[in-house]
């Protein structure tokens, strides 16, 4: 266990992604969880990772890890 919860209230799940806004770009950029916790980024846990919707007229990136997509040698 990573030691981080999920950011979304009355979850208590263990957070496997980190979610930054770019409000100039109107982009919702999701990853794997970084390194730290980071101020201005949401940790969410795979449920809401994966459920993850922007509002209208903005685009979310998501960025997955190649040994996650069983490509790996």
């Amino acid at each position: 266990m990573n030691g981080r919860l999920c950011s979304k209230v009355a979850c208590g799940d263990e957070a496997v992604a980190t979610l930054t806004y770019d409000y100039a770009d109107a982009l919702a950029v999701l990853g794997p969880l970084s390194i730290r916790h980071e101020p201005h980024s949401y940790d969410l846990c795979a449920r809401h990772a994966e459920r993850l919707s922007a509002p209208q007229g903005w685009q979310v990136v998501r960025h997955v890890v190649v040994d996650e997509l069983g490509l790996g040698a």
